[in-house]
């Protein structure tokens, strides 16, 4: 059976709307074949191909389990038909249950095919967006870091440091990374990730820079304030990207040359201080970034923000303000990233896997967020408006009935206007974010500290 589609004003052409759909419109077999030939590769005889493992590892982080044996007893089930190979065990039904096979697969399984799928995932979601406020023509990136613990394994403490104080070293390697999602869907880009901690320890402006090449041409990336220095602004607009940053009150007073106004919208040229010229050798002292300062204040439940902007974008300030306004969604987008799709500690205990497991967590993420897109289209919703979590509960149950109807269109068109119309009824209830003081939990134990041998 062909890919079922969706299509309409806001999605351009024809575009797949569930998961499964979404991953074969994607990356199709041909994709898969033709990587295989290229490397010279003979053709693939078991059960867990490319295309199967791929799928396996990201339905692994869709599920609420997402073990091994979940994966195993999916194909083990003949599930999803579409994707799995004509082969004797699966007809016959004695497939193993054992997750050996499937391990192997995974190992096998290499970090640039990885990479490529995300990619193929993420550009066939973003091709012909539409542009994320009226009257900007361009598409807009919200960008921001995290971090994530791995397993203590040799190799992972090796590359990725776990922190430590003048007392001990923490148990836990730490691996810090930066995203970029975009503005109106959450669609998110693969990641650039490094060391947190450590001799090759890595900050998120590096990160970021590592990233710029993968966001659309003259996309606008959107940035708080740890992003609100020289080479991070001077990266972005080297690479033709128009940004929206915010500045800390000194660093707006340094640009300002001493002065730190109350309103003001005035066009400077940004250059280098000596700081910046000593900690980022590949700046010049003649390099510039012409843009504006923009200082206005903003009423936030009951409360007057004073605010400070850098951007290149020649657009009323009113409308700066409003754009980055949308930045607090990448924080609920991280949200989801590490709590809902169980990201903020993977379970791989080599380099290589972590990569696999990372990526392809991005690229499962972005599946549920490809349907999130769909629904709110048919609904006529902002797909912002959906929740994350219900929509993936959506996909979950979703799924077996989806992939079994493949002998029947108008039974699959069928099932998946059900779904799309139970993903648009997932809204998110209209609320304010509370400010809380920023305060945690002690944590009480009983039982003393372990120390290491």
């Amino acid at each position: 059976m062909g890919v079922i589609l969706v299509s309409g004003p806001d999605l351009g052409p024809q575009r797949a709307a569930d998961a499964l759909s979404i991953y074969r419109a994607a990356v199709p077999t041909e994709f898969f074949s033709d990587l295989r030939k290229a490397s010279g590769l003979r053709a693939e005889g078991g059960v867990y191909t490319a295309q199967v493992t791929v799928w396996a590892m990201m339905r692994q982080r869709l599920d609420a389990k997402g073990t091994l044996s979940t994966a195993v007893a999916d194909v083990t089930e003949g599930r999803p038909e579409p994707l799995l190979p004509t082969h004797k065990r699966l007809t016959e039904g004695t497939l193993s249950s054992n997750i050996g096979s499937y391990c192997a697969a995974r190992r096998r399984l290499g970090v640039e095919v990885v990479n490529q799928v995300a990619d193929r995932i993420f550009s066939y979601l973003k091709q012909d967006s539409p542009e994320a406020m009226p009257g900007l023509g361009r598409q807009a990136f919200l960008m921001d870091g995290s971090s994530l613990t791995l397993p203590a394994t040799p190799e992972l403490l090796l590359a990725y440091p776990p922190s430590q104080n003048r007392h001990r070293v923490s148990h836990w390697p730490v691996l810090k990374l930066v995203v970029a999602t975009d503005l109106i869907s959450g669609i998110a880009m693969r990641p650039s990730w490094g060391p947190m901690y450590g001799k090759q320890a890595v900050s998120e402006q590096a990160l970021a820079k590592a990233s710029l090449d993968q966001i659309p041409a003259g996309a606008v990336l959107v940035y708080d304030r740890n992003f609100g220095v020289f080479s991070s602004t001077h990266d972005a607009t080297k690479r033709d990207h128009p940004v929206v940053v915010r500045l800390t009150d000194a660093r707006a007073r340094c640009i300002l040359k001493g002065r730190l106004p109350q309103n003001t919208d005035e066009w400077v040229d940004w250059k280098p201080s000596r700081w910046d010229l000593s900690h980022h050798p590949e700046l010049k002292a003649d390099d510039c970034v012409r843009g504006r300062v923009i200082a206005m204040q903003v009423t936030r439940q009951g409360r007057s923000i004073q605010i400070y902007f850098f951007t290149t974008l020649d657009l009323p300030a009113e409308q700066i303000a409003e754009l980055y306004g949308y930045r607090w969604n990448i924080e609920t987008d991280l949200r989801s990233l590490k709590g809902t799709m169980r990201l903020h500690s993977l379970t791989a205990k080599s380099v290589d896997m972590v990569a696999k497991e990372l990526v392809l967590g991005i690229a499962a993420y972005n599946l549920v967020r490809g349907t999130m897109v769909a629904a709110a289209h048919v609904a006529g919703i902002d797909p912002r408006q959906l929740s994350f979590s219900r929509v993936q509960d959506v996909v979950n149950a979703s799924l077996p009935s989806l992939s079994a109807a493949t002998d029947s269109p108008q039974e699959y068109q069928r099932l998946l206007d059900r779904m799309l119309r139970r993903a648009a009824q997932c809204k998110l209830p209209q609320r304010q974010r509370p400010s809380y003081p920023r305060e945690v939990w002690p944590r009480g134990s009983s039982f003393p500290h372990r120390k290491s041998p």
